[in-house]
């Protein structure tokens, strides 16, 4: 009887390390504890946009010519009128000093034919007098008047001549002024192409010709994007959007969207896009930005605040989450209703609690519902 109680002991032992060796172990899992929190729907360019400025031009005189006056140079700041260029125009403004000698000369005729005239008409007020008295004939009288009127009609045509030489006066400082480049704004001069001495010529239509000075207003930029044109039907004017930069790292600039291009814009080998401009909150960061640099754009549609949330990736197909039930340590499956998501978070309308905890490590092996799980740290 011992012995068969010792084999019996010994069956039973052997049976029960059989069990325990041929149970699945507990799958380790990380878990998530359902909060509330912020959810936003974000939309983000498809390639990088760019810092520009409000203002900029590319200035080049309207006629070629000879460099004779530089007055900045490259990262001068100028004001508005400020001359910055001129070119040779010695013949102008002889043109321009013969118009005005032919101006003070008709001045000067006008102030002789109309004292002339006025002379006249008072001979010919005295001789009508004098025609009424009967001292002087008929003849004279008329002669009188007549010499008066030709008189006057010779003073007019005399102010005619001062206003034609005015316009030719007007036309040759026109001309003149086609030599002289100026600042249509303040800003700061960022190329100039050209040297003192050289010749330089403005751009035909359909010649890419450089410009003689590249004019940026720095006072005001803001950030040009292209969004996918899935996306666009989404965007409008005023929405929130997030800045970030390359050569600021670490610092997100808030803005809203000021402007959304009406048309698409077909890029060879690549997604079609709509172009949006993002102004910028705060002026004072414009100091540190400079026109040119890189810029990634991301548009906030929609924004829910204090909302239970999960993390995105933690979501199956079909909806579905796996839920920890920490009573037996097994997962269950379970349905949800979503609401505002985006890559980070979704917010979660029906089928969880807030302090539920749900399986985010997906892709582990042998996950599913009924598994056995040990959470991790």
């Amino acid at each position: 009887m011992r012995r068969i109680s010792l084999l019996l002991i010994a069956m039973a032992l052997i049976g029960t390390g059989l069990w325990y060796f041929t149970q699945p172990q507990p799958l380790p899992v990380v878990l998530h504890e359902v909060k509330t929190g912020t959810v936003e729907s974000t939309v983000a360019n498809t390639r990088a946009g760019a810092i520009e400025a409000c203002q900029r031009t590319r200035l080049s005189p309207i006629i070629g010519g000879r460099i004779v006056y530089l007055g900045v140079k490259k990262g001068d700041h100028v004001t508005k009128g400020q001359i910055l260029l001129q070119l040779w125009s010695d013949d102008q403004q002889a043109q321009v000093n013969l118009a005005a000698s032919q101006v003070e000369s008709a001045r000067k005729r006008v102030g002789e034919v109309c004292v002339l005239a006025e002379n006249a008409e008072h001979e010919a007020g005295r001789m009508a007098k004098l025609r009424q008295r009967g001292f002087v004939s008929i003849g004279a009288e008329e002669k009188a008047r007549y010499e008066a009127q030709s008189r006057r009609a010779a003073c007019e045509s005399v102010r005619t001549d001062i206003l034609q030489a005015q316009a030719k006066l007007s036309v040759s400082k026109a001309e003149q002024g086609k030599t002289t480049l100026t600042a249509p704004f303040d800003g700061v001069v960022a190329d100039i192409v050209g040297e003192l001495g050289e010749y330089t010529t403005p751009s035909p239509p359909g010649v890419a010709t450089p410009p003689a000075i590249d004019l940026i207003d720095t006072s005001c930029l803001y950030v040009e994007a292209p969004m996918d044109e899935v996306d666009a039907p989404k965007i409008v004017v005023g929405q929130l959007a997030r800045v970030t930069l390359d050569a600021l790292p670490n610092q997100i600039l808030t803005g809203h969207v000021k402007r959304v291009a009406p048309y698409i814009v077909a890029v060879e080998k690549q997604a079609r896009t709509v172009d949006i401009e993002v102004a910028l909150d705060d002026e004072a960061q414009f100091g540190q930005l400079l026109v040119g640099y890189s810029a990634d754009v991301e548009v906030v549609l929609k924004k829910q605040e204090n909302v239970l949330r999960i993390p995105t990736s933690a979501i199956l197909e079909g909806g579905k989450v796996l839920v920890y039930q920490p009573d037996t340590h097994q997962l269950i499956e379970r349905k949800i209703s979503s609401g505002v998501a985006n890559w980070e978070f979704t917010e979660v309308l029906e089928g969880l609690k807030q302090g539920e905890k749900i399986v985010t490590s997906l892709e582990r092996e042998g996950l599913q519902a009924g598994a056995s799980v040990i959470p991790e740290n």
